[in-house]
């Protein structure tokens, strides 16, 4: 192992946060990180807001779903698809293919877990924030977003008051297939099932009786966000 290894391995989302901070050089460490992350034909279609008006922080808290944690960390950043920038370039461009927006999409992702394993190697904690997308209209009116640019998620950074548990994962032999795609291991996924309930049952707070199996068919049971495409297509994007 090494120290790159072990801070991926200790991974927790922070929720809580001290009363302390992100110096200007580590934030300028973590974004540097976040830059040099692998950018798809070095596009660079991603934009990242920082968020430091204390109003705009409480509002965003409560359009992501009142996670108050938003208005509290740190360092508050949003990650947006930008095309708009390439449109200012040239107009000619065409943005609106789904392909693009699926490369915004990773490529905001990649970029945000640097961001986030820098800011965990130095010390710091954080949280994605995925309610954003509750309210995308509302986000897009707060930050400015222009056209041909959308908001993915947020990032909650500060110094950690908070220990959670570990949270087990998926065993890699469900995860990883050789060569083709296997069928899954039902027994594999009940033993996980075991495993999580242990977990739930045992954690410091929020103790709940369900496995993973339960959690995840009832999520996948219902709506979820159906008006993202409508949002997508507004901005000029995931059109075709």
């Amino acid at each position: 192992m090494n120290n790159v290894i072990d801070t991926i391995l200790a991974h927790r989302s922070i929720r809580a946060f001290k009363d302390t901070e992100v110096s200007s050089e580590q934030l300028e460490r973590i974004i540097q990180a976040g830059i040099a992350a692998s950018s798809s034909s070095l596009m660079q279609v991603v934009s990242v807001i920082r968020v430091t008006d204390t109003n705009k922080r409480k509002t965003l808290a409560q359009l992501a779903g009142h996670q108050s944690y938003v208005e509290t960390a740190a360092e508050f950043l949003v990650f947006c698809i930008d095309y708009q920038r390439h449109y200012e370039l040239n107009s000619d461009i065409q943005p609106d293919f789904i392909e693009l927006t699926l490369i915004g999409a990773i490529d905001a992702g990649i970029m945000a877990q640097n961001c986030l394993l820098a800011a965990e190697s130095i010390g710091l904690g954080g949280v994605y924030i995925g309610g954003l997308r509750n309210s995308p209209s509302e986000v897009d009116e707060l930050l400015g977003l222009p056209q041909h640019t959308a908001v993915m998620f947020g990032l909650c950074l500060g110094v950690p008051d908070q220990q959670p548990e570990l949270k087990p994962r998926l065993s890699p032999d469900v995860i990883v297939h050789e060569n083709q795609y296997q069928p899954l291991d039902q027994q594999k996924v009940k033993e996980y099932d075991q495993v999580m309930q242990q977990y739930y049952q045992a954690r410091s707070d929020n103790t709940k009786q369900q496995g993973w199996s339960d959690q995840v068919t009832k999520k996948l049971s219902k709506e979820s966000r159906p008006f993202i495409l409508d949002y997508l297509n507004r901005k000029g994007l995931a059109r075709r």
